[in-house]
Formats: structure tokens, sequence, C-alpha cells
């Protein structure tokens, strides 16, 4: 009887619980912003120290 009246609560107002799949691909897309924009703006610092190593090597 309780589950019968929060599932017809649930349908009345509307609410979800949990995230939906929108939510997880905001996130996706958020953290692939912040990888490409880490490696664009740390590239040539990285790929100079390389070449350092390399050359002292």
């Amino acid at each position: 009887m309780i589950k019968l009246l929060k599932s017809a609560r649930k349908f009345i107002t509307g609410k979800e619980e949990g995230a939906t799949l929108a939510e997880y691909g905001l996130l996706l897309a958020l953290i692939a912003v912040v990888c490409i924009a880490a490696i664009t703006l740390l590239g040539t610092t990285i790929s100079s120290m390389f070449v350092s190593v390399s050359g002292s090597i």
C-alpha cells in the first residue's frame, strides 16, 4: 500500500530520482572540454621537456 502511494505521488508530481542520460552526457562533455584545454595549454611545455630529457640522454 505504501509503495503504491509513493508511486502515485511520483507520477502526479513528476519528480524523478537519479541522474538522467542527458546529465551524464553533459558531465562527459565538460570533462572532455577540460581535458582538451589542459592538453592544449600544457602540450608545448611537456613536449619541450621531453625533447630536453631525450637530448641529455
